[in-house]
């Protein structure tokens, strides 16, 4: 057994538990490397798609002046020479 010391009186774990709450706690921190990866790999993702986006929004914005400009010189009176 394991004596710890908590407070005033010390507490006893078997060897046993001892071992099967070291495996416990091993796991735990390995899942929580696992789901900061995943979150890495999520927040990756997501600031590829923020780029893709703010590229899509600029050639729409590129395409709709464009457009504007050809509606103008379509539609607006020749100018006298």
């Amino acid at each position: 057994m394991i004596s710890y010391k908590t407070g005033e009186a010390p507490v006893f774990v078997k060897i046993e538990d001892y071992k099967d709450i070291l495996d416990v706690l091993e796991l735990i921190k390995d899942r929580l490397a696992e789901a900061k990866r995943t979150l890495g790999d999520i927040n990756e993702l997501k600031n590829d798609e923020d780029a893709e986006l703010e590229l899509w929004s600029s050639t729409l914005a590129e395409i709709e002046k464009k457009l504007e400009s050809i509606d103008r010189t379509l539609f607006e009176p020749e100018s006298a020479y």
